[in-house]
């Protein structure tokens, strides 16, 4: 074959395999190096296959991608600096254990390290993030038979045991258009990917023993099993749920605590809710209260996770189980014992009394505070929707104040707590199946990647964009440095006002823009098909007493219920 078909059937051969091990979304950055890789992605019918200009965008649109399906995602860009743009995402899905494999074209041998353009070094480019590194080399037909096995190690090296990115590098020499001629075929006795770990008897007799007839917690983060392992294991036991909104137990059941950040910061009465166990799956939640909390408590932590890392920074876990969590779960209901029913009802009596609360002063606003407007956004998506929630404040808001999570699936890239590419993260997510979507962000992060607005409108999934405006970080507001500073550093440096007008621009990228001022505005927005930005604005100043409110509130009626 001429150089260019071989080129272009290797590209197929990759492309055919990941299809068939599962891959099913591909993101491509537009570029030239990279045209026999972007030709076989885009000939193959079978992949949801979107283009986004920017490459920092496109990775993250691949990272919401995996997110949301679980499957490794594909994206490609050109070579040079197009693929230092892919690292910021590269990194999040590599903390948040995120299956992507990313393709860059580049400069064959010949033209590294002589003054060849938009040619940089790209060996170990994203240095410990990448789960592997894999330099195909030049296409040669004398190795076809080699290609699909190419193509498996880096899909098992993004889905083993620690999912994360791979880098594939794939020196392309020009002519870069050629003809796709017969592919190399299947093996069908190439390996499947490995089943999660199953917890041996032994193992699971200690646990019980840690577990049986105390005072004690389950904390139900991103990562752990559905809810009704979780709640079964919890009826079981007779121990209440911290229920993260990223886990899947945040539901009505009056055992899935979802208001505790509120009523722990009576430090009066926060030590009689103290466990002396705790059984934790997957990651903690964003409440530093909490997590303090835990921390004083001096409870024996047992952490179960489906890889080998473990998220653990102030050491606390005794136990770490790797296994697969629904299967310990049930495999839990058989060999343990109950705690006494007092430990329970008191976690029920102040969750009741908590939601009572929140219920009166948030879930009818005249004018919106930011917990409402988190409150709201939980409640108000239609059943089965997915929701994107941005790092900093409105991730805690919605784990502080929103209700169930049942109807909706809330997503956030909290391997590193960025606040980059969320909206991308959004559109990759509703790309990758259909379904509806909404994002709510803030507005320095919905400004930090306004290129995942590019061409939004066309891309046809509903995604509905709730975007809180207090003019600057919001989060600061609540740190020393506002009560430290002056008012003028202060603004400066962390409340960053932007004076942008974030309805024109999001009605420059032509897509339906509204700002809302009430619950029932907003509620009403919601229902509405998008792709659509909703702006909610809101005062810095207020906000911080608003919470200040709310969480006074909470307190006051679990003392009386003491």
């Amino acid at each position: 074959m001429q150089s260019a078909d071989v080129t272009a059937t290797f590209c197929a051969a990759l492309v055919d395999e990941w299809y068939e091990l599962g891959v099913r979304v591909a993101i491509v950055a537009p570029g030239s190096r990279s045209t026999p890789m972007a030709l076989a992605i885009a000939a193959d019918s079978r992949l949801v296959v979107e283009v986004f200009h920017d490459e920092r965008s496109a990775a993250f649109a691949a990272l919401g991608a995996a997110k949301a399906t679980g499957a490794a995602a594909l994206v490609l860009c050109t070579s040079g600096t197009a693929a230092v743009n892919f690292h910021p995402a590269v990194v999040e899905a590599s903390y948040a254990e995120v299956p992507l494999i990313v393709l860059t074209a580049d400069r064959p041998p010949e033209l590294q390290g002589v003054g060849a353009p938009q040619t940089i070094d790209q060996r170990q480019l994203y240095g410990s993030s990448a789960r592997a590194f894999i330099d195909t080399g030049v296409a040669d037909d004398e190795r076809s038979g080699d290609w699909r096995e190419l193509a498996r190690r880096a899909f098992f090296a993004a889905m083993g045991s620690k999912p994360g990115p791979v880098h594939v590098n794939l020196p392309f020499r020009e002519p870069l258009v050629g003809i796709t001629r017969s592919l190399p075929p299947r093996d069908s006795r190439a390996p499947k990917l490995a089943k999660p770990a199953v917890v041996g008897t032994e193992t699971l007799a200690k646990l019980a023993a840690r577990l049986s007839g105390k005072h004690g917690l389950i904390v139900a983060g991103s990562g752990s099993p559905d809810s009704g392992s979780v709640m079964a294991l919890a009826a079981r036991l007779r121990w209440p749920v911290i229920a993260d909104p990223l886990g899947g137990a945040r539901g009505d059941d009056s055992l899935a605590i979802r208001h505790a950040d509120a009523w722990l910061r009576d430090t009066a009465r926060a030590s009689e809710f103290r466990p002396q166990s705790v059984l934790r799956f997957g990651a903690l939640p964003a409440s530093k209260v909490f997590n303090a909390w835990l921390r004083e408590a001096g409870a024996e932590v047992t952490s179960v996770t489906a890889s080998p890392s473990l998220i653990d920074p102030d050491r606390l876990t005794s136990m770490h189980v790797v296994a697969d969590a629904a299967g310990l779960c049930r495999d839990l209901l058989g060999v343990v014992d109950s705690a006494s029913p007092e430990w329970e009802t008191k976690w029920r009596d102040a969750e009741s009394r908590a939601r009572s609360v929140f219920a009166q002063l948030l879930d009818d606003e005249a004018v919106l505070s930011e917990p409402g407007v988190a409150r709201a956004v939980v409640a108000g998506l239609p059943a089965g929707s997915q929701l994107v929630v941005s790092s900093s404040m409105p991730i805690r808001d919605v784990e502080w104040y929103g209700g169930s999570c049942q109807r909706v699936r809330v997503m956030s890239n909290r391997g590193v707590n960025g606040i980059d590419g969320v909206t991308s993260t959004a559109v990759g997510a509703a790309l990758s199946n259909r379904n509806v979507t909404g994002l709510l962000i803030g507005d320095v992060a919905f400004l930090h990647d306004t290129n995942g607005l590019l061409a939004l409108r066309e891309r046809a999934v509903d995604l509905r964009i709730v975007v809180v405006d207090n003019r600057g970080g919001g989060i600061f507001s609540f740190l020393p440095q506002r009560s430290t500073l002056g008012e003028q550093r202060f603004e400066q440096l962390f409340g960053t006002p932007h004076h942008v007008d974030l309805l024109m621009l999001g009605r420059a990228h032509g897509i339906d823009t509204q700002a809302v001022t009430s619950t029932k505005e907003l509620t009403a927005a919601l229902k509405v098909r998008g792709p659509r930005v909703i702006v909610a604005r809101t005062n810095r100043d207020a906000n911080v007493a608003k919470h200040d409110d709310l969480h006074r509130a909470v307190i006051e009626a679990v003392r009386g219920a003491s």
